[in-house]
């Protein structure tokens, strides 16, 4: 069947066998994708890289299909856990991963004279990855080509990145759509709606596989076949979804079907407008799937899955009047760098250095470089053994390096499964698979799992303090109701807004210091030395030391009198503090463990009074602290605030150091007693949503 690109294919494999080097933008529909690589492929043995496995495979038999090859002789296809190809094979479609593995052990890519990045606009950071160590091999080599391709891309900074290539925007008209929007329907609803006067196949896009199974639940029994399309179903159910069948078919799908997919047959597109994508969550330290609204190009792609063969209809179940992004972000600003910067290290190159195509920014680059080394993953820029068995494994680096800790024990192999989908249960196919490469993978013997997750997750110790916990960030954090699993230390895997909703229990002798230091400090009025072994912001333990005669002598010569409020606050705060400026890092810890003032619900601030007891006290009227259910603590030791609680006339009614306590059993008669006397304050009967207010008029 003609389709719009084919006048174009001579003139753009010429112009790559001569300059090396294409960007080509065309539409989808346009046959960008099936009809210029095996173009290429004449010019010498090709690569494409796809995001989605399903996408190779499907590409590979539709260009089979139109070429008259054989799958595993002229072209192939090689993913994740699997691959059909040949010696022989002019054509390979493989995933982008696939590429960066291959380019790790063969830097000048020396089985290939073509490659080709397809589908370059959803900006995978293994898209990216590769374009810049294809680019480093083509400058190596005068024979490899570079081509990039795109639906919806903006071409310059690619092509100036590629030494100034020529960009090849093709405008291939579509068929018409007919555009409509639907908000407040479910997908269920919608496609009910839509399918009786549907002329074809419809595809409806939602966001993952939970939603889709929902979705599929909720239809029941339909006049079609339904049928899912995700990245985690088996070979035989996502081909399915994309094979004729005897009736018509609602295929519901992720941004699977977005672009290099042909979904033959299909008339109708219904878009929820939502997708998942892997962004950094800093709570469990890994990616995970984040559901976000679509941007306006892929918004603009669903819709043209409509119009490939012929008029068609596009409903939009949100409102004409939502402003979408014009692009979404791509992977290298918002997903962790630890696997791409072991890539790069792999690689040969220094990720400091490395010519990204798109630079992060360098801390983030900083932070993936320490936590490796904390791995044992590498040592300066080299890969360690460690590291090598890491790069080797479909995970994280935490997670592979826990495996790694374990000797790939069962239970480690279903936690790290577990971990790397985000879920509370792992996927049976995921864990059999996982486990498989892991048998290959790891060799040896392992410690027991919990000492297996603290390799993988140094950085997430936690101690016990108080009934509460402090991070290694130096922060503080509670458990969840049943998540605490007992012990001083314990490795956080999931923190929620500092709560922390799954943690291991870890023994203190497993801890590696991070720092060692020797402190001299004066204690009644006598110098004494103090060795502290920290491990990031936990003191692990403390020991007292032979004084240095030198360090006393300093100490003591500046030891005149300060100011007494001053002293009193470095008294709470255990800061030693002189006469004269006090240097600018010990007066942020002295603000920090002994504030000035404290912040009331009320917006206002109450100066606290540091008592030589050991309190801390401060005066605010009692309207102020409406809300305000548990008493403020402050400095290393939690010391709550004592508050003299302020009537309209500025005399102390009630002097409480548990505000919880205060109003649940004080306040109602403190009520009853002054609001005949002040009528205009505000005495409401429920201190605990009333608004905190410095005002005298209750507002309304």
């Amino acid at each position: 069947m003609p389709l719009p690109i084919d006048e174009h294919v001579g003139e753009i494999a010429a112009h790559v066998h001569a300059q090396r080097t294409a960007v080509i933008v065309a539409p989808p529909g346009s046959g960008k994708t099936t009809r210029i690589p095996p173009a290429l492929a004449a010019n010498g043995r090709t690569i494409l890289l796809q995001p989605r496995r399903v996408a190779a495979r499907a590409l590979t038999r539709r260009i089979a299909g139109e070429q008259g090859w054989t799958i595993g002789e002229e072209i192939g296809w090689q993913i994740r856990f699997e691959r059909r190809f040949s010696k022989r094979t002019r054509l390979l479609v493989a995933t982008e991963g696939i590429l960066t593995a291959r380019l790790q052990s063969d830097p000048l890519l020396s089985d290939f004279d073509v490659v080709v990045l397809d589908e370059f606009h959803e900006r995978s950071i293994h898209a990216d990855l590769a374009l810049a160590m294809v680019r480093q091999a083509a400058m190596s080599r005068d024979d490899l080509a570079v081509v990039v391709m795109s639906a919806t891309l903006e071409a310059e900074p690619v092509a100036d990145f590629l030494g100034g290539a020529r960009v090849f925007a093709i405008d291939a008209a579509r068929y018409p759509v007919d555009l409509q929007y639907k908000p407040g329907l479910t997908m269920a609803q919608a496609v009910r709606e839509v399918l009786p006067a549907a002329r074809g196949d419809i595809l409806a896009f939602l966001p993952g596989a939970r939603e889709i199974e929902r979705t599929r639940s909720e239809l029941g029994s339909i006049d079609a076949l339904v049928l899912p399309l995700h990245g985690s179903l088996d070979v035989g159910e996502q081909e399915r979804a994309l094979a004729p069948a005897g009736r018509r078919k609602v295929i519901l799908a992720t941004n699977i079907a977005e672009t290099s997919l042909t979904v033959e047959g299909v008339t109708d597109v219904i878009d929820s407008g939502l997708h998942k994508v892997l962004r950094y969550n800093a709570e469990t330290a890994i990616d995970h799937l984040i559901l976000e609204r679509i941007a306006a190009d892929s918004a603009e792609q669903r819709t043209g899955r409509a119009g490939r063969t012929g008029p068609g209809r596009a409903f939009r179940l949100w409102d004409r009047r939502d402003v979408l992004r014009p692009h979404g972000d791509a992977d290298v600003h918002r997903v962790d760098l630890t696997s791409t910067v072991l890539d790069i290290v792999a690689w040969g190159g220094d990720p400091m250095t490395f010519d990204w195509f798109d630079r992060p920014r360098e801390e983030r680059i900083t932070a993936a470089l320490d936590l490796l080394r904390r791995l044992g993953a590498i040592e300066g820029r080299q890969l360690t053994g460690i590291g090598e068995q890491m790069r080797e494994l479909p995970l994280h680096p935490r997670l592979g390096r826990m495996l790694i800790a374990a000797g790939r024990s069962p239970e480690s192999v279903e936690l790290a499964a577990r971990l790397s989908e985000g879920r509370r249960a792992a996927d049976v196919s995921h864990v059999r698979e996982l486990s498989a490469i892991a048998h290959r993978v790891i060799q040896g013997d392992g410690v027991e799992l919990p000492r297996a997750v603290l390799a993988g997750y140094p950085d997430r110790v936690a101690m016990r303090r108080g009934e509460g916990l402090l991070l290694a960030t130096g922060t503080g954090a509670r458990f969840a109701p049943d998540a605490d699993p007992g012990g001083e230390f314990v490795v956080a895997l999931e923190i929620r807004n500092g709560v922390v909703a799954e943690a291991v229990r870890v023994e203190r002798e497993w801890l590696e210091p991070t720092r060692r230091e020797v402190v001299h400090e004066l204690h009644d009025r006598r110098v004494r030395a103090f060795e502290r072994v920290w491990s990031d912001a936990l003191l692990l333990r403390q020991q007292q030391v032979p004084v240095d005669p030198a360090e006393a002598a300093a100490i003591l010569a500046a030891i005149v009198e300060v100011d007494p409020e001053l002293q009193r606050r470095a008294d709470f705060a255990n800061v030693k503090i002189s006469a004269g400026a006090i240097p600018h890092a010990l007066r942020q810890k002295l603000d920090r463990l002994a504030p000035v003032s404290i912040a009331l619900p009320s917006g206002r601030s109450a100066r606290l009074q540091y008592r030589e007891d050991g309190s801390v006290m401060a005066e605010a009227k009692l309207q102020e602290l409406f809300g305000l259910a548990e008493t403020p603590r402050i400095g290393q030791n939690e010391t709550p605030v004592t508050f003299a609680l302020l009537a309209p006339n500025g005399r102390p009614v009630q002097v409480t150091c548990d505000l919880r306590s205060f109003w649940t059993n004080t306040y109602p008669e403190v009520r009853k007693e002054l609001r005949g006397r002040y009528p205009r304050h505000p005495w409401p009967e429920d201190p605990w949503t009333a608004r905190a207010t410095h005002r005298t008029k209750k507002r309304k």
